[in-house]
């Protein structure tokens, strides 16, 4: 039976609150407020004429010196990673963020006011679906500064991150799966910190006009300084985790994989939020069903099993799409979570073993082969299987076309062929086969 899909969520009803901000020491009144399926988190200027919006997405990336600014043309809105955190985690997928300022409240540096504003506000489920990011090979992104971050494929959104300070000061670590009630309970009260040698080169560049011990950690040498002692040992850490959240939130969209991260910081983060939108934008540019003619151009089902001795569950070939010349051919196959080898075959994380591509391979050469002797009267046999690498792994709901070309033949017995398999116009695997063809 398969499972029901989640469902994007929005707020159930407006809700603000007013406070300073941080970089600008602006007082500020910010509204939550409702918004339709696939609106996304879009920020209102309403301190502007004609209320000018910018959606929460990477595209619109316009600094991460201390903090994430977006913009649409002239228009700008500045520390926007507590406020994404908060909505992103408490499950919130479509909301307008109305400010009179071009940046929300400080509170007391940590996310906790707007999950508080959340839960004010109150979730409510939506008709649509949710678009999720799904990791499928890993990706990374690093800089110079020393910081990594790391995505791997994970069925749950994890973080586990490693911040250290300068010459490794206040070194921390922490691995969390990250739920609303787990970032309600342990991310979002983790204020703001910053080193006390940072303070005068920020002033300077004036920022944090409205940073104070009230809604900042100030680190100065082994001392903590701040209006009330750490809540966790670990604070520094979990902000850091706060902030990664937030910054990947400009995705988009819903990301099921684990981030390693180590001495992360806002620009490592927008560049792995950059690197999975440009996988994301490639996967769907590359996702429009190709189609798959019949009659001269192929064989269909029946026409393809005529040739083949394999039935279920061995029949690895859907249809021939094409014989593009009289020593190339190509196959299709739709791989979906009904394969009888998912069920053995990491069926936590289901990828199609590689021996059933190689399979797959061997029996579109097959076909080939059959085409060019005009007989079916034999069965095919493996000599041997050369250069096989696997580049990519393949899923459900994949699908594969197998093309061939016969590289050399003796008589109608023995011959090779060169084989790969495509998904989504990438190869996931190739290999140089060899079989010997006997009578049935």
């Amino acid at each position: 039976m398969a499972s029901t899909p989640e469902l994007q969520h929005t707020v159930g009803k407006t809700a603000s609150f007013s406070g300073t901000a941080l970089h600008t020491g602006e007082k500020v009144t910010l509204k939550l407020q409702p918004a339709p399926v696939d609106h996304g988190i879009k920020f209102k200027r309403k301190d502007l004429q004609e209320e000018p919006t910018i959606d929460a997405k990477i595209e619109n990336l316009k600094t991460v010196e201390r903090a994430t600014t977006i913009g649409e043309g002239s228009v700008r809105v500045h520390t926007v990673e507590h406020i994404l955190a908060a909505l992103w985690a408490m499950g919130v997928d479509n909301a307008i963020v109305e400010m009179d300022a071009n940046e929300p409240p400080i509170g007391d540096g940590s996310a906790q006011a707007y999950v508080d504003l959340i839960r004010k506000a109150g979730v409510t489920p939506q008709e649509e679906p949710r678009d999720f990011f799904r990791v499928r090979e890993t990706m990374h992104v690093s800089s110079k500064t020393g910081a990594l971050l790391v995505l791997l494929p994970d069925e749950k959104f994890r973080i586990s991150c490693t911040q250290a300070g300068p010459n490794n000061q206040f070194a921390q670590f922490l691995s969390v799966e990250v739920t609303p009630a787990v970032f309600e309970r342990e991310i979002a009260p983790a204020r703001t910190f910053v080193y006390y040698e940072d303070v005068k080169p920020l002033m300077d560049k004036n920022l944090i006009k409205g940073g104070s011990l009230e809604n900042a950690i100030v680190v100065r040498g082994e001392a903590v300084l701040s209006k009330e002692p750490l809540r966790f040992p670990d604070e520094f850490v979990r902000h850091k985790i706060l902030d990664i959240i937030g910054d990947l939130a400009l995705v988009g969209r819903r990301i099921r994989g684990h981030v390693v991260a180590v001495k992360p910081g806002h620009a490592a983060n927008a560049d792995l939020a950059c690197s999975i939108t440009r996988e994301q934008t490639r996967r769907s540019a590359v996702a429009t069903p190709r189609t798959m003619p019949s009659g001269d151009g192929g064989l269909d089902t029946d026409q393809v099993m005529q040739i083949l001795p394999h039935r279920f569950p061995f029949l690895m070939v859907d249809r021939i799409i094409s014989f593009e010349t009289e020593t190339k051919c190509v196959g299709v196959k739709t791989v979906t979570i009904n394969e009888p080898f998912f069920q053995g075959h990491f069926p936590g994380h289901p990828v199609m073993p590689g021996v059933m591509q190689v399979e797959a391979m061997a029996q579109v050469a097959s076909i080939l082969l059959f085409k060019l002797a005009k007989t079916t009267s034999r069965i095919g046999y493996f000599m041997s299987a050369d250069e096989v690498k696997f580049r990519k792994p393949v899923l459900p709901g994949d699908t594969i076309f197998i093309h061939a070309e016969l590289t050399k033949s003796r008589g109608e017995r023995l011959a090779k062929a060169k084989c790969h398999c495509v998904v989504n116009d990438a190869i996931v695997s190739e290999a140089e086969l060899m079989f010997t063809f006997l009578d049935k």
